[in-house]
């Protein structure tokens, strides 16, 4: 695949899934009342309002040259920490079902989850840039990025209550890690720890223990913690092959809590049917290989890592979204990119595309550079 093509697969499948996801939202957004009980009509125009924005941003930031964020690492670094510890703040903060996720900016709820995924990438693939020498060494290349750049906003997010979030950017660091040179051990190390202390965590919580059960046995809790994921099932089944048609879908009719948004996945398998379920797999699969190609043909090792951590917190939350509503993995509340509605989500993640851009249109690439990432990284030839 040329550089090229893959920055035109990386297009035709972001746009096919922004396309597809606002036709779902006018699908399941009219299903959710108003406070005086009738249908919502705002949902369509705000998620495309927010579609809209985020395409004039990623068109603008594809034509400025990615290095420049080099010299705002630090600031965007600790304006991202200040908005996350603003969630916590009384009058600015917001919490909803418990979770402390939003900024109340008075004219829009800003979710600074959702930017704190795009620059702890930068900050991260600036690190292992400016470190390369010292990547696999235990303080550089693991224990300071890991605990302090990495890892101070990672635990605000987690202190928000979004597990989702935080499995989800965890793994996308994970991943940026070991192409940057991470000794493999060490990243072993972090998981086990991790999964440790989300293990003390969950038992520490009856919520968390009740979400366990309901994964194991939805049916039993099927009027309770497992409602969701049960009724999901229950769209999947009723969808068959081919779906039940666009907008003729009931599940989302008071029975299927967040259809519009976490859950949206389960209304895209009742009304198109596993037809429409492999599709919106596949567009997915298109533009994490195209992604990943694209770092693979970048001679720039900040392009390239940069390339690999925007790729994974695209196909991260994708795939915890489609594996929590198949009742693969227990719930933990993440949205999906592209379809689900949300405006944050859905515009940070635009952004995510045309920085990814940038990085095509700024660096010249390497011809047939197919191979493992991490081992290109020892190439000469990368600056």
């Amino acid at each position: 695949m040329t550089s090229r093509l893959s920055i035109i697969c990386l297009w035709l499948s972001f746009i096919a899934l922004l396309v597809f996801g606002v036709v779902m939202v006018a699908s399941t957004g009219l299903s959710v009342p108003n406070p005086v009980g009738a249908p919502d009509p705002h949902f369509l125009p705000k998620q495309c309002l927010f579609a809209f924005l985020g395409l004039m941003g990623a068109l603008w930031i594809s034509a400025v040259d990615y290095h420049k964020l080099r010299h705002w690492v630090l600031a965007m670094w600790l304006v991202c920490c200040f908005c996350l510890i603003c969630c916590y703040l009384p009058g600015i903060g917001k919490t909803l079902n418990g979770e402390s996720r939003w900024m109340n900016l008075g004219f829009l709820t800003f979710q600074p989850s959702e930017l704190a995924k795009s620059v702890l990438m930068i900050c991260m693939a600036h690190w292992y840039t400016t470190h390369r020498e010292m990547a696999g060494t235990f303080w550089r290349g693991f224990a300071f990025p890991g605990a302090v750049i990495f890892g101070i906003p990672l635990v605000l997010i987690l202190m928000e209550k979004d597990m989702g979030t935080t499995a989800a950017l965890a793994m996308s660091g994970f991943c940026l890690m070991y192409v940057g040179g991470v000794r493999s051990w060490l990243l072993l190390l972090a998981f086990l720890l991790g999964a440790l202390a989300l293990y003390l965590m969950t038992v520490s919580s009856d919520n968390r223990m009740l979400r366990i059960e309901a994964w194991f046995d939805p049916q039993a809790f099927s009027q309770g913690a497992g409602r969701q994921q049960w009724i999901a099932m229950l769209a999947f089944a009723r969808g068959g092959v081919f779906g039940v048609g666009l907008g003729d879908g009931i599940e989302k009719y008071g029975n299927l809590p967040f259809a519009h948004t976490d859950f949206i996945f389960a209304e895209i398998g009742e009304e198109w049917g596993f037809v429409g379920t492999i599709s919106v797999l596949l567009l997915y699969t298109v533009l994490t290989f195209s992604g990943i190609v694209m770092a693979l043909q970048t001679q720039d090792t900040f392009g390239r890592l940069l390339a690999v951590g925007l790729t994974c917190t695209i196909f991260w939350p994708a795939a915890l979204n489609m594996m929590v509503v198949t009742c693969i993995l227990p719930n933990s509340g993440l949205p999906l990119p592209f379809i689900s509605y949300g405006g944050t989500n859905l515009f940070f993640t635009i952004l995510a595309i045309g920085l990814l851009t940038s990085i095509q249109r700024h660096t010249p690439v390497v011809q047939q550079s197919y191979w493992p990432l991490r081992r290109r990284l020892e190439d000469p030839k990368l600056k």
